[in-house]
């Protein structure tokens, strides 16, 4: 059962994890400008835009036309997530911080950053490329949103977020051109899977124990004339 339920990844892993990605990260970009009562367009205005900056970045990055504009399934897909965070908002009380949303955050971000340094890798980028690609790809569609919801971007400050996509995209780099890489095969397949389940247990595991980056001031780094 877990074979079958593995094969289409291993087929094709950019598709699964790029159409994974696209609704879980409308649904949490929606669910966020929901709490902040935005009317229906900004909503999915919000929703697609977590979805798809950080995808849309990563092909400018790589020299081909965004994928969102190739083809009307990718924005379908956007549009579900929106449906979903809708519903949810609707049926659970403070939907942004039920566990659906959290669980459905973290697999929206192994998913892009996955599909970021699959991309990236197929393009020819250097090992630092696929790293930045990855996180870039996961991360970059969260920080458009948080700007447009008027807050500083949730990965600069404290929590335990895109360092996660950094260990995922260094563990996809590692596993299929890297040191590792002659240990279990060249599979695309073996070194997505890898990078998802890094990235999601280190995400999970994060807002488990509530683990968060130190930040300047509680390093004793002086912030202003008398200050620590």
């Amino acid at each position: 059962m877990l074979q079958a339920v593995l094969a289409p990844l291993f087929a094709d892993p950019f598709a699964v994890l790029n159409s994974v990605g696209l609704v879980a990260f409308a649904l949490v970009g929606a669910t966020k400008a929901i709490r902040e009562e935005f009317d229906v367009f900004g909503v999915t205005v919000v929703g697609l835009a977590t979805a798809f900056a950080g995808g849309a970045t990563r092909d400018v990055l790589v020299g081909r036309i965004p994928l969102a504009l190739q083809s009307f399934g990718e924005i379908s897909l956007g549009l579900l997530g929106v449906a979903l965070a809708i519903v949810l908002s609707v049926a659970l009380d403070d939907a942004d911080e039920h566990p659906v949303t959290l669980v459905s955050d973290a697999a929206g971000l192994a998913a892009f950053a996955t599909a970021g340094a699959i991309v990236a890798t197929d393009f020819g980028v250097s090992g630092f490329g696929v790293v930045a690609i990855a996180v870039i790809n996961a991360c970059g569609g969260g920080a458009l949103a948080d700007i447009l919801l008027d807050r500083s971007p949730f990965i600069l400050v404290e929590d335990f977020y895109a360092s996660c996509t950094v260990l995922g995209g260094l563990t996809y780099w590692l596993v299929d051109v890297g040191a590792f890489a002659g240990l279990v095969g060249s599979a695309s397949g073996t070194a997505a899977a890898c990078c998802a389940a890094v990235t999601i247990g280190a995400r999970l595991v994060g807002v488990y124990y509530g683990w968060r980056l130190p930040t300047a001031q509680s390093l004793g780094v002086r912030t202003g004339p008398g200050e620590r």
